[in-house]
This record gives C-alpha cells, structure tokens and sequence, in this order.
C-alpha cells in the first residue's frame, strides 16, 4: 500500500511559535499540552512518523490535530467539551454581558476599577440583564473569549537584526557547513522538587495522590541541553546554577566530544550566553555562537525537544531527591537518543523565511 503523503501544519509566525511554546509550559491541561508540542515538532518541520515516535501517538491522530489547526488555529488546541443543557441566556444578551465585562466599571458609573465576578453578577441583576449564578457568567465569559489576566507589559518588539539572525540561523538548519557541526543549546529549569501534575492510567475513582509540599529546603537546579543535528541526539548536564560560567563549562565538553570540528552554537539572547569571557573563549577554540533573534526562541529546535521531555519525564511525578530527578531525566534521554534521527527540513514553509518579513515582526 502506498505511503500517505506528508502532512504539515501552516506556516506559524513568530508570535504564533511563542505561545505554543508558553502553552507547552504553563498549561496545565494535558491535552492542550500534547496537541501543542504536536503542532510545534510540526512547524518546526519534522514529518509525522516522527512526532508520532516522539509523543508515542497514532498517525492519524497527529494528522487530525494538524488539520484542526489549519482550520480553526488555537481554539484546536481546546478539549472538545460536550453536552449540558440548553443556555438560559440568548445569543444577543450574552454578547452584551462579554461587552460589559471588557469596560471598566468606572466608566459605567461604579466605584471600582475591575469587575469580579460577584460584583458583575449584581450589576447584571439589579439593571434587569440578566439574573444567573457565578458560574454561569464565568462560563459565559469563558464563551466570549474573556479570560482573568494580569496586566503585562508588551514584549513583542521589533528586533533590527531579526532578518540577519533569522537567516543565518535557516541557513545553518538547511545547509549544516562541512566544516563543522551544529548543535542547538539551551538551559532547561529550573528543575525544583515538587508534586508534578500530570495524567496516568489508573482504576476508575482512584487516582494517584501527590503529596503537598510546603517546605522545599534542597534547592533548585538547572539543565544545560545540547541537540546534534547530525545526529538528532540530545546530551547534557545538571548543575546548581546557570551562571556564565557553568555555560562555558557545558560549550567547553561540547568542544571535547567533538575535537577537530568547528561547533555552530545556535542560542537565545540570555545575557550568560553574551558574556565576554564567554565569547572570548569561543573565538580561541573554534567555537560560533549564532544568536536567534529576540524573543523567537522558539524558534531553537531544541525547544520541542524539551517540551516532550517534561510531558515524558516530569510530568506526574513526585522526586524526594535531585539524585532521583537526575536520573529520571537521565534514562529518558537515553531511551531517546537510542530512538533518534538526524534533524532535517526546518519550518520549510513558514513566513520567517520570506524575505519581506521584518516590518510584520512586531
């Protein structure tokens, strides 16, 4: 039987790359987190038999959730929540309560500077819009596309060089020089002990407990990761910190693993990663560091790589010991590297690679 043709998700924007790789860290359902990490291994330009391998699902699911995105975009992410009864509120009311919801109570003639729900539901009362319990405005909300957010300055700036970076960092992916080797580096953390939540097959009504924890007096450490593309393995270290100096620690056995090649570093804009005695070092030991553009790390390929080892190797969990992290984290990367695949066809389609792109950065 023939071989079902390649399928992959349209191209993403940079912007759009940052929130799947936000959703993949801070969500907190595992669906949306696993439908994410499929749709960014996918804008990254890995085909479906390998996010299939990488998440441990089916074809046709990764297929399904492709296309849901091309259709619908990040509601697709969404659990597809179903049944209820009919809403006790028409379609024109409960577009007239998002639209109260979204102003400020100031500017209706109440003395606060944002509304909660309690405060909302007795405005809605006593103006004769509607009268429903909390939960059914929250719902309501939730229906409009109005969520509870904290206030956040704006991050998305244009970066000058986005188009320079952006190109030599492509460039890299698809033509890897003869002359060397490269390898995508970043920090992963921090790696606290604490009860992870996560999902597991269980008995009905008896799922796993996790302890609570309220004193956590071992610390924190952090992962230093390093993705070959030659060969689609993954190496890295566990440290206490993640000062500059346990990054040149981790460049300096990268450059011992692989003596006598020049190392194209592709990494973020962390301030350790630009430090003098940094860079110095690298231009006395034949080593590049290639900097992405600001705020495009998701761009690094070794993001979703990430992504799957916390779904895969923290997730659900509950470690007394860094000891017992570590190695936690240690066999899962083995298992992975056993089942690795050189790293090609990155993003081929996606509007990063327009050369008009830098004005729509922003």
């Amino acid at each position: 039987m023939a071989r079902k043709p390649e399928v992959f998700v349209r191209p993403v924007t940079p912007e759009e790359g940052r929130k799947l790789q936000q959703i993949t860290r801070t969500s907190k359902q595992p669906v949306r987190v696993r439908r994410a990490i499929v749709v960014l291994a996918s804008a990254q330009g890995q085909p479906v038999r390998l996010i299939c391998r990488l998440m441990q699902v089916s074809e046709s699911y990764v297929r399904q959730v492709i296309r849901d995105f091309d259709d619908k975009g990040f509601a697709a992410l969404d659990p597809k929540w179903r049944g209820g009864r009919p809403r006790a509120t028409d379609p024109a009311t409960r577009e007239r309560i998002g639209q109260i919801a979204r102003c400020c109570p100031r500017d209706l003639g109440w003395p606060f500077s944002t509304w909660s729900l309690s405060k909302l539901r007795d405005m809605l009362r006593i103006n004769q819009i509607a009268d429903i319990s909390r939960e059914t405005l929250r719902k309501i909300l939730t229906d409009q596309g109005i969520s509870w957010q904290a206030t956040k300055t704006s991050k998305a700036g244009k970066d000058p060089e986005f188009a320079a970076k952006m190109a030599r960092a492509l460039g890299l992916y698809d033509n890897p020089p003869d002359d060397g080797r490269v390898v995508c580096v970043d920090e992963f953390g921090p790696l606290n002990l604490q009860p992870r939540a996560g999902r597991g097959w269980h008995p009905k009504r008896t799922p796993k407990r996790l302890r609570a924890t309220y004193h956590r007096t071992q610390g924190v450490r952090h992962m230093f990761g390093a993705l070959d593309l030659a060969t689609g393995q993954i190496y890295y270290r566990i440290r206490d910190r993640k000062r500059w100096k346990e990054f040149r620690a981790f460049l300096q056995s990268l450059r011992q693993r692989w003596p006598g090649e020049k190392l194209y570093v592709i990494v973020d804009n962390f301030s350790p990663h630009k430090r003098a005695e940094v860079s110095d070092w690298c231009v006395g030991n034949d080593v590049e560091l290639v900097f992405l553009p600001t705020y495009s790390s998701w761009s690094n390929w070794i993001e979703c790589e990430f992504a799957a080892l916390r779904y895969f190797a923290l997730n659900g969990t509950d470690h007394r010991s860094h000891g017992e992290q570590d190695d936690a984290i240690g066999a899962y990367i083995r298992w992975r590297n056993q089942h690795a695949q050189p790293k090609r066809d990155f993003a081929v389609n996606s509007k990063i690679r327009l050369p008009d792109y830098l004005p729509y950065v922003a």
